[in-house]
């Protein structure tokens, strides 16, 4: 009797142990699965982190660079550019005349002369086929005009205000047939103007 009550408390200490064992083990297991499982869980938000990160710094340069002002046009070129003519003697045409500002401007094209043939120096004019500019006459400008828009048929001196006074007088269509000779400055300004007679 006593020796089955001994073989009974021994064999359910067995099975505790066992038992004992056994939990430990799944336990341990477990634990060994969640180590190993969270650096996965760790690393996966960290790449799309990165990713994200990487993709929007990549789109903030995009958009930075269209953003980057482009280099401005020159608004001399951009004005029908006279800074070609600095420094030079222009024979044109001119299609009108302003004063703004206490400065006086004019609409300009380049043309051709050629003498016309007769007893008395005249010019033929050959009109240009580009687009008008505009110019500005310097202060101290020397406007010399001769017929028809001047008075005579030799060139003489007239102010600004009066040359554009009586440039306003012209049809555009009259004005076609005019030609002058333009002496401009370094800086593209009109420095003298003289109208070719054209009788």
């Amino acid at each position: 009797m006593l020796i089955s009550r001994r073989r009974s408390v021994a064999g359910a200490t067995a099975l505790a142990l066992a038992a004992l064992v056994l939990t430990a083990c799944s336990e341990g297991g477990a634990q060994s699965r969640a180590v190993t499982s969270a650096p996965a869980a760790v690393t996966t938000p960290a790449t799309s982190t990165a990713s994200a990160t990487a993709s929007a710094s990549a789109s903030a340069s995009a958009s930075a660079s269209a953003a980057a002002p482009t280099t401005a046009p020159d608004p001399t070129v951009t004005a029908g550019a006279p800074g070609r003519w600095a420094d030079t003697k222009q024979f044109m045409q001119i299609t009108d005349a302003w004063i703004s500002d206490g400065r006086t401007y004019l609409s300009v094209r380049s043309a051709r002369k050629q003498a016309a043939t007769g007893d008395i120096e005249a010019w033929q004019i050959i009109p240009g086929r580009g687009s008008y500019s505009t110019v500005s006459m310097a202060t101290g400008s020397r406007i010399l005009l001769s017929v028809p828009l001047g008075d005579n048929s030799v060139p003489y001196p007239y102010s600004q205000a009066e040359f554009v006074r009586r440039m306003k007088r012209q049809s555009p269509t009259y004005l076609e047939g005019l030609g002058f000779d333009l002496t401009f400055d370094g800086n593209g300004r009109v420095t003298r103007l003289q109208s070719l007679y054209t009788p």
